[in-house]
């Protein structure tokens, strides 16, 4: 189905009434509610997959898109998801996060599903230990001898006291480059 000239002008079509409503979503998370939304129609009514693209309507499909990512949206803020306690920009923990990118990229042989797994990983558990304080979850966790989040902070600081130096896009992409890689869009 995905090969066909009516799928992928349905995508297009969809895409682009989302952008009218200002509402990006992935080609693929489109792509792949279009051929479920057409199989569904092609089994409920019996008819062929190629018969059920009559019954399309990329304005209607965009509407259902937007509608249920701004639900989504909607219960996730309610809930206080996506509001993690983030470190702070000139964090020396987030800049060891990226500071580890390009090594990361090194030893993985520039796998970069590895590299970002190991990055969101990481720059959640920054997050993480800045955040523990205000954390509901997290009383008592830590045992009897607590969390001393600036300590750790001054050490990473002392450890390497230009740490800060990541958070400058020259220096990060040289650091890329010198480990054999580019980051380049296709």
């Amino acid at each position: 189905m995905r090969n066909t000239k009516a799928f992928k002008e349905a995508v297009a079509q969809t895409l682009a009434e989302l952008a009218h409503r200002g509402v990006t979503l992935a080609p693929s998370t489109v792509e792949d509610t279009i051929e479920k939304n057409i199989n569904t129609v092609a089994d409920r009514l019996g008819i062929q997959v190629r018969s059920a693209w009559r019954y399309f309507d990329a304005s209607v499909t965009a509407d259902r898109l937007a509608q249920s990512l701004a639900s989504f949206e909607e219960s996730s803020n309610e809930k206080g998801a996506g509001q993690p306690p983030m470190p702070p920009i000139g964090n020396p923990e987030l800049a060891l996060v990226l500071a580890g990118v390009p090594d990361s990229l090194a030893q993985t042989g520039g796998d970069l599903y590895a590299v970002i797994v190991n990055v969101a990983v990481n720059a959640w558990m920054a997050g993480h230990i800045h955040g523990e304080d205000g954390c509901a979850g997290c009383d008592d966790s830590r045992g009897p001898a607590g969390h001393d989040w600036e300590a750790r902070m001054h050490t990473i600081t002392e450890m390497q006291p230009n740490i800060t130096k990541w958070f400058d896009r020259d220096v990060w992409t040289a650091a890329v480059n010198d480990a054999g890689f580019t980051v380049t869009r296709r």
